[in-house]
């Protein structure tokens, strides 16, 4: 299991641990007023600090450990980690409320508003309301509402992940693709780490797969490799973040999670 299940899920997943979106934590860590601006100065402090990533990326030995402070930092204050849409659902059956809302990384990257994250935790919508120009594009969500949009992401190829606001107090879970800053971040780039992978790995079960490739189009960690002499697909499983979404489009049912802690090399 990742690191945070030891320090924050006794050794079970930390994300469905009911005291991580407990009221009593969220006052205990100040997560609300992090939240708070967290989405006021998103755009400006991300900027910035992106920024001072770049540079420090240009100078080799003094780069990797200003990176590796960075994502020291990164985890004591807004972390994430890869869940799949199961996962997801007993997520939000822990909720008391969810709301669908604006995703500030697509807006600093995509100029547009794209409602794919969704706030959830103790009374969320009355801290999230006391910023009219936000509250007018959130969506009060019931856990059905929530879990078929979650299922409907999953069919468009979207990584669900889980983040904290102040480590370990949990107050979003987003929908990526490669508009999202921890995507580019973490993949794309490779600045630093500001996730954690799945708590599964995907694998292929040959007999069933067909090769019709449409695995290939949802993976956004280019983990899917085709085999011309099989006709197959298969999964380079050291580049797969278990998230699952592989499945969506896979109609042979070839395609199953596993448990990342029964491969020993994989990594976080």
């Amino acid at each position: 299991m990742c690191e945070f299940c030891i320090k924050h899920g006794e050794g079970q997943k930390w994300y469905l641990s009911m005291r991580n979106y407990s009221r009593e934590l969220l006052e205990q860590k100040g997560s609300e007023q992090y939240m708070e601006h967290f989405m006021v100065r998103f755009e400006e402090d991300f900027g910035r600090g992106l920024a001072s990533l770049d540079s420090a990326g240009r100078l080799p030995i003094a780069g990797r450990f200003i990176r590796r402070m960075a994502s020291r930092r990164q985890k004591a204050i807004h972390w994430g980690q890869v869940v799949p849409v199961e996962d997801v659902e007993q997520i939000l059956d822990l909720q008391s409320s969810i709301v669908r809302m604006p995703c500030v990384c697509r807006s600093l990257t995509a100029g547009r508003e794209a409602r794919f994250c969704l706030g959830v935790g103790v009374d969320i919508t009355g801290m999230l309301g006391k910023y009219p120009d936000y509250s007018e594009s959130f969506e009060v969500l019931e856990k059905d509402e929530a879990k078929s949009l979650a299922r409907s992401f999953d069919q468009q190829g979207l990584v669900h992940s889980v983040w904290t606001f102040k480590t370990p107090y949990i107050g979003g879970i987003c929908n990526c693709d490669q508009d999202c800053l921890a995507y580019r971040t973490q993949v794309k780039t490779q600045t630093m780490p500001v996730m954690f992978r799945a708590e599964y790995v995907a694998l292929v079960d040959l007999d069933l797969c067909n090769g019709c490739k449409k695995c290939m189009l949802h993976c956004q960690f280019g983990a899917i490799r085709y085999s011309a002499a099989l006709k197959r697909a298969t999964i380079e499983t050291g580049l797969c973040y278990g998230c699952g979404v592989c499945r969506a489009l896979c109609g042979q049912g070839a395609i199953k999670l596993k448990p990342r802690s029964e491969f020993a090399s994989l990594p976080w």
